[in-house]
């Protein structure tokens, strides 16, 4: 039986969090389902927050959020570097390490074949179906493809799986459905960036129900996502 992180209770239809980098000095108040981007000073509110997302640092600092109270944290850049950080952190913390992978459609490049049949020369893409590459902390590709990494970093004991990607076209949406089939009730989806399909459709045809919104679209949740928000025909409470 799968074993839920403590920030995944559900909200029916669907479940929202907010995703926000952590500023000492900004004087916002921190939500218990809040997922924070790892900045310095987060110690103070580690214990206050759903979960913390490591984009870039790795073990030891994984180690001192959860030594100060992080109920969940999500490593990035740090699980391709080495992944059998997971596992160690994974068994140390069960059921508290999960999986963090900003992505970007992964680019085709195209190879003349000229050698099999002197009468013929075909284009070959150099991927048969278009899937997600997981980005690095700053940006640039990795060359590990999303759904490969999701499935290695389960065996080796993560939870659950925080995607940030934008969803540009329906390619995106049958991307994002094999995913949600693929690990189910761990995986989040978050934006990258601001151009994407409406989060509407997110729902409707990518399949996904546990969204991490920027601060910004969270505060406009019951507009974003009205439709599965509002209470069933004839509910009056």
């Amino acid at each position: 039986m799968m074993q839920e992180a403590p920030f995944a209770e559900q909200v029916l239809p669907i479940a929202l969090r907010r995703l926000v980098r952590f500023t000492v000095d900004s004087g916002e108040t921190v939500g218990e389902e809040d997922l924070l981007i790892d900045a310095p000073g987060i110690e103070e509110v580690a214990s206050a927050c759903a979960a913390i997302v490591l984009t870039r640092e790795g073990e030891a600092r994984a180690k001192t959020l959860l030594a100060a109270g992080a109920r969940y944290l999500f490593l990035g850049e740090a699980a391709l570097r080495d992944s059998e950080c997971v596992a160690r952190l994974a068994e140390a913390y069960p059921g508290r390490i999960g999986i963090f992978a900003p992505v970007r459609r992964q680019r085709v490049t195209w190879t003349l074949e000229t050698e099999s049949n002197a009468d013929f020369r075909t284009l070959t893409p150099s991927i048969a179906a278009p899937t997600w590459e997981i980005l690095l902390a700053d940006g640039r590709e990795s060359g590990v493809v999303l759904p490969w990494w999701l499935q290695a970093m389960r065996e080796r004991g993560a939870s659950q799986f925080l995607v940030q990607a934008d969803l540009r076209d329906d390619s995106d949406l049958n991307i994002l459905a094999e995913l949600v089939e693929m690990v189910g009730e761990r995986l989040w989806i978050a934006p990258l960036g601001p151009n994407h399909l409406p989060y509407v459709e997110w729902v409707k045809y990518g399949q996904c129900c546990q969204l991490a919104l920027p601060d910004d679209d969270y505060r406009r949740k019951e507009e974003l996502f009205a439709e599965f928000l509002s209470p069933p025909s004839g509910d009056t409470t």
